[in-house]
Formats: structure tokens, sequence, C-alpha cells
């Protein structure tokens, strides 16, 4: 009996810190007392019970799903490719280090407003969530193969192990802890960005499309209606990889 009030313990802490946050919301909300600025908690989920009643709503965000999970699987793809043959090889490291760099200093909207220039409107707010991924995945996997115990690679080259196996069995492993932490990163940092990429290149059907005409069209509840929505579909999004994370870590070492 004690053990199940301490497992549910933090869930009540969690549920409590939410209407805490919520409460505080409604007060602000009734000290401004301008729905143009803060609306209430109540008008605020009232709009977004309104919106998840029409179709196009559930159009908007699997789309705008669609555009984060693309980015952010080719981000993944090329970022652990070009991470381990950069973590390999120290020429093709000095090579493309300069570029992570780079990509890493730029502000997001400067590579928004460039990237307007060269694709449609639906395909940028793809490129933006890979490139802004692709520098987290690639040093991570990078900083894994750094890693590895030079004993190891000594005794694997001594006894011509070969390279597939070295990659396979030595390496690896070795990136995976790092590798699982920046995708759990680059998951929320997808989100923000791709969604701010919306926002500025105004796809048809986008979440961003949205917040930018409800903050036009000065509809407040709206507006934070749709961030909610964005929140919650990113904190899905997270806690959806954590476990498909868990599940993949327990089938490898089986």
């Amino acid at each position: 009996m004690k053990t199940s009030i301490t497992k549910n313990r933090p869930k009540s802490i969690k549920v409590f810190s939410v209407m805490f946050w919520i409460l505080v919301w409604e007060v602000v909300a009734l000290i401004i007392d301008r729905e143009l600025y803060l609306p209430s908690p109540f008008t605020t989920f009232n709009a977004l019970f309104n919106m998840i009643q029409v179709k196009e709503f559930w159009e908007i965000v699997l789309i705008t799903i669609l555009r984060v999970l693309i980015g952010f699987i080719i981000s993944c793809v090329i970022g652990t490719v070009l991470g381990i043959i950069c973590g390999i090889n120290t020429y093709m490291y000095e090579l493309f280090n300069p570029l992570i760099v780079t990509v890493k200093s730029t502000p997001v909207m400067s590579f928004i407003i460039i990237t307007l220039l060269w694709f449609k409107s639906g395909n940028v707010p793809i490129f933006i969530c890979f490139l802004m991924c692709l520098p987290i995945i690639w040093t991570a996997v990078v900083e894994g193969i750094k890693q590895v115990d030079k004993k190891i690679l000594e005794m694997a080259y001594l006894f011509r192990v070969k390279k597939r196996y070295i990659i396979k069995d030595i390496y690896i492993p070795s990136i995976m802890p790092y590798l699982t932490t920046a995708m759990i990163t680059s998951v929320g940092l997808g989100w923000k960005v791709t969604v701010a990429a919306e926002v500025l290149s105004r796809p048809k059907l986008s979440i961003g499309t949205k917040l930018k005409d409800s903050k036009v069209y000065l509809e407040s509840p709206q507006l934070f209606a749709w961030t909610i929505v964005v929140i919650i579909l990113s904190l899905m999004f997270e806690y959806v990889f954590k476990y498909i994370i868990r599940l993949f870590h327990k089938s490898w070492n089986d």
C-alpha cells in the first residue's frame, strides 16, 4: 500500500503543478482584464475545444507532424553516417567541423529567410528541421566515437577484424548513449524550428500558418490554443520517443 502511494506521488505533484500554473494564468488574466493581451484559461480551452471539432484541424496537425518526422529522420540518418565517418577519419572531421559550427552559430531565422528562396513553402520547415537537428546528432556521434577505448581498437586491428565489425561491435555500442540523448533533444528542437519555419513560410496547411493568422487577426484565444497544441504534441513526441528508445535498448541488450 505504501509503495503504491509512493509511486502515485510524482503523478500527483505533476497534476498539482499544472493546476497551479493554470490558476496563476487565470489570476494574471483577471488582473490584466484584456483578452487581446492574455485570454483566460477558460476562453483558451474553449477555443481549443471548438478547433478540434473541425476536420481541417486534424489535417493541419497531421501534416505538421509529418514535416517534423521527415526532417528529424533525415537528420538522424545523415548525422549518424556523417558523424561516424568524421569520428573515424580526422581529415573528414576537419573538413565538416567548420560547416557544423557555422550551422550552430547562425540564427534559425536567417536560415528560414534564405531557404525561402530555395524551396517551396511546404518544404522549408522540413529542411530547417533537418538543418537544426543535424549538428546535434553529428556532434553526439563524433563524441561517442572519441570515447571508444583505444586499446580495444588496437586489439581489433592487431587481429585484423574487418572494418564493418569494428563499426558494428565497437563504435555503435559506444555511440548509442550519446546518440539517444541527442535524438531526444532534437525531437523537441525539431518541433520548435519546424513551427517557426511554418510561421514565416506560411504553407497552406500548417500550425505555424494558423499561429500567424491568429496574430494578424488579433484572435488571442486561438493563438494561445494553437500554442498549447504545439506544447502537447512536442511532449507527446518526446514521451513516445523515450519509450521507443527503452524498447530498442532492451531488445539490443537481449
